[in-house]
């Protein structure tokens, strides 16, 4: 335990659940930044004018624009990862269950189901409908049932009717409810400020975290791999994707002077 009873005041989940938590959610993301070999680096072929351009606009070293190309790769990946942190957290709270299939969200007891979504512009119509239906077809088979669409990042904090139009027809119902996630921890936790709390605690909990797990940062090995292309690093990523290109095995960069400062060409 990092921290007394009086400091933890998330009464509604564990101090040890939390950290195992955030920590699952780490090492996945680790996992999938494990791209460490150009091999790896390179699977679907880089861009390398689109580098060029981010290099220079961003004033990046070599180090940092590998960086940044495998934050890029990752990033839809992890995205997920953020998905599941949001949705798997209700493993960990009383009354709550994370389902394989149907919900994402759902407490038996309070006949209370969600669909979770990080954006409250994820959906597009054709989604938004299906969703809605399977709603309506859940209030259909339990009256008792309550169905919630909850949006991590709403346009504000709300807890009002779902209205959508389907078949031309507008559509609303005071059992399916279109609410923030602030909202929605409140009812699931009876804490108004739950996901305030959560917020709060996370980049320290994350911290300490990191330094415990070592994570080897990729960059080097795949700068040191693009060196056995060529001694030029510029050269080099644009040989990864153009090598059969014509004119590309006498590559030469006009006025190389001048692009002595440049970080990129350092």
């Amino acid at each position: 335990m990092y921290f007394s009873e009086e400091e933890w005041d998330m009464p509604f989940i564990a101090q040890a659940d939390f950290f195992t938590h955030v920590q699952n959610t780490l090492l996945s993301m680790y996992s999938k930044k494990d791209i460490s070999t150009l091999k790896k680096f390179n699977q679907n072929l880089v861009d390398p004018i689109k580098l060029t351009f981010d290099g220079f606009t961003n004033s990046l070293n070599k180090e940092t624009l590998i960086s940044t190309e495998i934050m890029r790769q990752v990033d839809k990946s992890m995205t997920n990862d953020i998905g599941k942190f949001h949705q798997d957290i209700f493993h960990f709270i009383e009354g709550w269950e994370v389902p394989t299939s149907g919900f994402d969200i759902e407490n038996e007891r309070d006949h209370i189901y969600v669909e979770l979504k990080n954006k409250h512009n994820t959906m597009n119509s054709s989604s938004s409908q299906k969703t809605y239906m399977n709603m309506q077809k859940k209030l259909l088979a339990d009256s008792n049932a309550t169905c919630f669409l909850v949006e991590v990042i709403a346009k504000k904090s709300q807890n009002i009717n779902w209205k959508v139009k389907l078949d031309g027809e507008n559509y609303d119902h005071d059992k399916i409810r279109r609410v923030s996630i602030d909202k929605f921890y409140e009812l699931a936790t009876g804490d108004s400020n739950a996901f305030e709390k959560i917020c709060s605690w996370l980049p320290i909990v994350i911290k300490i975290i990191k330094e415990r797990i070592t994570s080897d940062t990729a960059e080097n090995k795949i700068i040191q791999e693009l060196n056995q292309i060529s001694d030029s690093f510029m050269n080099s990523l644009y040989l990864l994707s153009f090598e059969s290109y014509i004119g590309f095995d006498n590559l030469e960069f006009k006025h190389l002077n001048e692009l002595e400062e440049v970080p990129l060409f350092k």
